[in-house]
């Protein structure tokens, strides 16, 4: 059975979807005012390998990913760099679109921009308002913690520490891994010069970062899902902020799963740009190194890992691909001639492959573990290769073929 790691429970558990064979599943997008780097990919990463592992065993996945092209960050880069908002946007849609169909990260249908779910935001904040959850303070809407039973339930956040006095924050994302204490923003009511505003049920302006997730979800996937992904900074604040407006605007638990990628670094060291050691996949291809090269980097290391990124570790980790892509090459060729009889040991072997690439990714997508069975079980094989004959070549591909749906390296 496939054990996932949940966040809420903080322990392994037994995955079991809402509707049968169905299982929804919502990720946290890109904001598309700057281009993403390896570390954005890598969480990226493990989502593809559920994603994929999920349809291996036989589930049909829906899922939705936002690209959030409308939030402060985005109109201050558009300031800055003198471009229009939809032209910066479009420049990073465009990288973000191409970089993942060069690391075979599948993408689902309900791919769209956070701005084309704007009315939905509208009709979800004037509902909210109407449950009291959420209210007006001048132009702007802003969401009462206070009003949510069991707000900050992801995190583990002490109420204890709530103020009594009211404080707003207005902004749509804060620096840093910390919590604003207060009430957050939903709506940014229009003023004078807004470079970007809609007419709303709720009147002129722009929905908040905070709501924009929230929109998606309800609008696409119907507000109760199975699993929502994201990196591991989304548990400060996002994720509990997501959860309560959609179970305050449902009425029902939002995700039965909550599942958190570790960051990776460079080494040693976090990733800016004060620090100049931001890697673009790009950067990875001035090495002489491939897109399945990163692909592989990106998913070996268990996604709770933190993964620390230097030329030498990457080295090794593609060194150890490439002999297991030569292996797999070599034994997959029918030999020049069959031996007398069928050897047990290699058909026990080759039949032992897709057991041993489901042990490991049963436990929490243990990629890394289940693709090192395997490439002990070809090593194995290499030794006995004078015995295989072309019925076991022929059985050794299919079944690397199966694993490789998962995996995406091999072939």
């Amino acid at each position: 059975m496939l054990k996932l790691y949940n966040t809420m429970s903080r322990s392994l558990e037994e995955f079991k979807p809402r509707n049968g064979r169905t299982v929804k599943i919502f990720t946290c997008g890109p904001s598309i005012y700057r281009r993403p780097h390896i570390g954005n990919y890598r969480t990226f990463m493990y989502e593809d390998i559920l994603v994929r592992y999920l349809r291996y065993k036989g589930y049909r996945v829906d899922r939705a990913i936002p690209l959030t092209d409308i939030e402060d960050k985005t109109i201050l880069e558009a300031i800055k760099k003198k471009k229009k908002i939809d032209e910066l946007t479009g420049d990073i849609e465009k990288i973000f679109l191409s970089e993942m169909k060069s690391l075979n990260i599948l993408l689902p249908e309900k791919v769209q921009r956070s701005s084309l779910c704007v009315q939905c935001a509208g009709k979800l904040i004037k509902k909210l308002i109407g449950s009291g959850h959420a209210y007006r303070h001048g132009v702007d809407i802003f969401f009462d913690p206070m009003k949510f039973s069991g707000f900050g339930k992801l995190y583990g956040l002490d109420m204890k520490r709530w103020p009594k006095r009211t404080i707003r924050f207005r902004r749509d994302t804060y620096n840093g891994n910390r919590w604003n204490l207060g009430d957050f923003i939903l709506w940014h009511g229009y003023r004078d010069g807004d470079l970007k505003w809609w007419d709303t049920a709720i009147g002129k302006g722009r929905p908040s970062w905070n709501i924009q997730d929230p929109s998606v979800i309800i609008q696409h996937l119907g507000g109760m899902i199975d699993i929502n992904c994201g990196g591991i900074d989304n548990i400060y604040r996002h994720h509990d902020y997501n959860i309560a407006i959609v179970e305050s605007y449902t009425g029902s638990a939002f995700a039965n799963y909550y599942m958190h990628g570790a960051h990776l670094i460079v080494n040693g060291r976090p990733m800016s740009k004060s620090r100049g050691n931001i890697v673009y996949p790009e950067d990875i291809r001035r090495l002489g190194c491939g897109n399945r090269d990163l692909r592989f980097f990106l998913f070996y290391t268990h996604y709770r890992t933190k993964l620390n990124f230097t030329p030498g570790r990457f080295k090794d980790t593609c060194g150890k691909l490439k002999d297991f892509r030569r292996l797999a090459r070599t034994l997959c060729t029918a030999p020049r001639s069959n031996p007398a009889s069928a050897d047990e040991r290699v058909r026990d072997l080759v039949a032992e492959i897709p057991g041993r690439f489901e042990t490991g990714m049963d436990n929490d997508l243990g990629i890394g573990s289940a693709f090192d069975g395997i490439y002990d079980i070809l090593k194995r094989l290499d030794l006995l290769k004078k015995l295989m004959t072309k019925a076991d070549a022929a059985a050794l591909k299919r079944n690397l073929a199966k694993v490789d749906s998962v995996m995406a390296v091999i072939f």
